[in-house]
C-alpha cells in the first residue's frame, strides 16, 4: 500500500486509534487506589475538570468557575480531585501552567511576558514570583540556564 493515495494518511489515523485503545484499555486495567492524572482521567468529573484546564490554560479558572462547569459544589469537587491527583484543582493547574511556561522558555524565543500571559498570568511579577517558587529561580535565568546546557549538549 506504500506510495498509495491517502496510504499516509490512513496509517496515521490506525496509529492514533491503536494508540488511543491502549491508552484506554491500561487506564481501565489500573488500581482503584491508583492515583494520577491518568486515574483521574478515568473519573467523569476529574477528567472532565482536567480537560477544561488542559484545553484553556490561560483562561483565568477559579475554583468556584470549575465547580459550576463539572456541577458539583467546590469542596466535593476539590475532594474528589485530590483524592486521585493527590493535590487540589488550583494547585494542580499552577505546576501545569508552570511546566507549559519552563518548556516554552527553553523552545521558544516568545518574551517573558508573553509566554506568562499564555499561561494565564495577567502579570509579569505574578509569574516571576510563581515561576521561583516551583523551580528555585527566575524564569529569565532558567531561560539562559537551559539554552546553556543545550548548547553544551550539541557540541558535546
Amino acid at each position: 500500500a506504500s506510495g498509495s493515495v491517502g496510504s499516509d494518511a490512513m496509517l496515521a489515523k490506525l496509529s492514533e486509534a491503536l494508540f488511543v485503545d491502549t491508552l484506554r484499555r491500561y487506564v481501565a486495567s489500573l488500581p482503584e487506589q491508583q492515583t494520577g492524572w491518568l486515574t483521574g482521567a478515568r473519573d467523569p468529573i476529574v477528567g472532565k475538570t482536567l480537560g477544561l484546564m488542559h484545553s484553556r490554560v490561560s483562561y483565568p479558572w477559579t475554583i468556584v468557575d470549575l465547580a459550576r462547569e463539572v456541577g458539583l459544589s467546590r469542596s466535593t469537587l476539590v475532594e474528589r480531585f485530590t483524592r486521585y491527583l493527590s493535590e487540589p484543582p488550583m494547585t494542580y493547574l499552577t505546576r501545569w501552567r508552570l511546566q507549559l511556561a519552563a518548556k516554552s522558555l527553553t523552545g521558544s524565543s516568545k518574551g517573558v511576558a508573553e509566554i506568562a500571559a499564555g499561561v494565564g498570568y495577567e502579570s509579569e511579577a505574578a509569574f516571576n514570583r510563581a515561576f521561583k517558587r516551583e523551580f528555585g529561580i527566575p524564569p529569565a535565568r532558567y531561560r539562559r540556564e537551559s539554552r546553556g546546557e543545550a548548547v553544551l549538549r550539541a557540541t558535546a
